[in-house]
């Protein structure tokens, strides 16, 4: 979020209709700053995030395009609903929170072959008649495409490996 908030303004200046899409993990302390600069949240993972991103968006009067992000292999480091639990907060999130779900995303185990992940991502949006699935990033992105992902997400594989330190 704060990268964006230094980077993005420039940016939809010169390129109006250009989407900002967040695909990084949202701290609920950064929800207000996220509501404002992004048009699509990839990473709505548990209901104190859905309520402040709806209550935000009602405060601000924008409409984001949200994903709920699936830990599809149950990693305790990863966040994510657990794919048993994901029907069940789709709906809270629809119903109670009144956020329209346009897909789910994943990001399988590092170590694993991601085809199983990816298929049970489809599955679980099936489900729940939701036609957008974001999975796919610049190891992957090719089975991601075999198995439906509207979304991929490539930075590396394009920009090359960013340096953190």
């Amino acid at each position: 979020v704060q990268e964006a908030q230094t980077k993005w303004p420039e940016l939809k200046k010169e390129y109006e209709d250009i989407e900002l899409h967040l695909i990084g993990p949202l701290q609920s302390n950064k929800t207000a700053e996220a509501v404002a600069l992004f048009d699509v949240i990839h990473t709505v993972d548990r209901d104190k995030i859905a309520k402040t991103i709806a209550d935000e968006m009602e405060k601000q009067g924008r409409k984001l395009r949200l994903f709920v992000q699936v830990n599809t292999g149950s990693e305790p480091q990863k966040a994510g609903i657990e794919p048993d639990e994901t029907v069940s907060f789709v709906k809270r999130c629809q119903e109670d929170y009144s956020l329209e779900i346009e897909g789910l995303m994943c990001i399988p185990p590092i170590n694993e072959n991601p085809g199983p992940h990816f298929a049970l991502l489809r599955k679980l949006a099936g489900q729940l008649g939701l036609s957008c699935l974001s999975m796919g990033m610049s190891s992957d992105f090719e089975t991601a495409i075999e198995l439906g992902a509207t979304h991929v997400r490539i930075g590396s594989a394009i920009f090359g490996v960013r340096d953190y330190g």
